[in-house]
């Protein structure tokens, strides 16, 4: 491999699309894989390792979905993001921009390579850079617009419903095939995931942690540690340190906070 090459990493939850990227790709001179993801929370962790230049990243998976990869990690940290996706309203309206593209599925030769090529374009153009950034931003601010905020849920304990309303809730823990919710010195034990707990809340739910999400409405400060993470600490008192896949998040979530704050 050489220093020129492009380094590009490719996320997508089925193998036989993998595959025909890895095709398309092994027909690039300048391009090189340097990874395959099949899920979004492996995503993370690889482009934190590998730091590639180009991520080929699929909008629609479990658990973490491409957005939720993009917010993990950070704007700031992202590579130059290249979605590769069937349809999608948020992507097919969104980049409509110069700074970011996307490659419908059944990929086509042509377009991926030419898509590369326009990433390739952006290494060195630091104005262009920032701008993608910006729209990034701007494109996961836009999704988590777009998601349903309920007013309460219906969590079941012991063979009945019970409502919780969502702004009541301080944080979510995962504990094992269960959530614990968190309401003051209160808490419900309701068996499921994190992941598709997530999805039920509105968007100033965080998750800063595997194992956490946190109400930043219920966020007293959160100051940076030595380690790199964040120790937050809720309005009751209780502290948690972020977790490494998710800091690019917290500071995505503060920077934000401050810009709207002025």
């Amino acid at each position: 491999m050489t220093t020129t090459q492009q380094r590009v990493l490719i996320v997508d939850d089925e193998p036989p699309a993998r595959r025909h990227l890895k095709g398309i790709l092994a027909s690039d001179r300048e391009a090189v894989v340097v990874g395959e993801c099949g899920n979004g929370r492996d995503a993370v962790g690889a482009i934190e390792e590998l730091k590639p230049d180009v991520v080929l990243l699929d909008i629609h998976m479990p658990e973490l979905n491409g957005f939720d990869v993009i917010a993990a990690v950070g704007v700031e940290q992202m590579p130059s993001v290249i979605f590769v996706t069937a349809y999608d309203e948020y992507a097919l309206r969104a980049f409509d921009v110069r700074a970011l593209d996307y490659v419908l599925k059944p990929v086509e030769r042509e377009r991926l390579l030419s898509a590369l090529q326009r990433a390739r374009s952006y290494r060195s153009d630091v104005v262009q850079q920032a701008a993608t950034a910006e729209q990034l931003r701007e494109l996961i601010r836009e999704v988590h617009e777009k998601k349903p905020a309920p007013s309460r849920l219906a969590v079941k304990v012991d063979g009945k419903h019970i409502f919780v309303p969502t702004d009541s809730i301080d944080w979510v823990q995962a504990v094992d095939d269960y959530v614990r919710i968190h309401i003051g010195h209160s808490s419900y034990l309701v068996r499921g995931t994190l992941n598709s707990f997530q999805e039920q809340l509105p968007a100033q739910f965080l998750r800063v942690h595997r194992s956490a999400i946190v109400n930043t409405d219920k966020l007293r400060e959160a100051s940076a540690t030595p380690q790199g993470d964040y120790l937050l600490t809720l309005n009751d008192g209780r502290r948690m340190h972020s977790g490494r896949s998710y800091r690019g998040a917290v500071t995505d979530f503060l920077r934000s906070f401050l810009l709207n704050d002025r």
